[in-house]
């Protein structure tokens, strides 16, 4: 995955699960970045997650992916 973020800011490859993602992830999938713009809690942990597209991915407890996330300056 390439570094980009909105503004020029940087990111960096985090892993997450679905207890630490967030939205504004932007999660590869198919080779295809996605960027997470809502998150909706599910039973047994999962959560289901939506992207820019449209498009939805359950993330399942157990669920591990690498995603990019915008660091925060102070």
């Amino acid at each position: 995955m390439k570094s980009w973020a909105p503004g020029g800011a940087a990111a960096g490859p985090i892993e997450i699960t679905s207890a630490s993602v967030r939205r504004g992830d932007v999660v590869q999938i198919g080779g295809r970045p996605c960027r997470v713009i809502d998150l909706i809690q599910l039973p047994g942990g999962a959560k289901r997650l939506r992207f820019e597209s449209g498009e939805t991915l359950t993330m399942h407890s157990r669920s591990r992916f690498v995603a990019l996330r915008v660091m925060k300056r102070w």
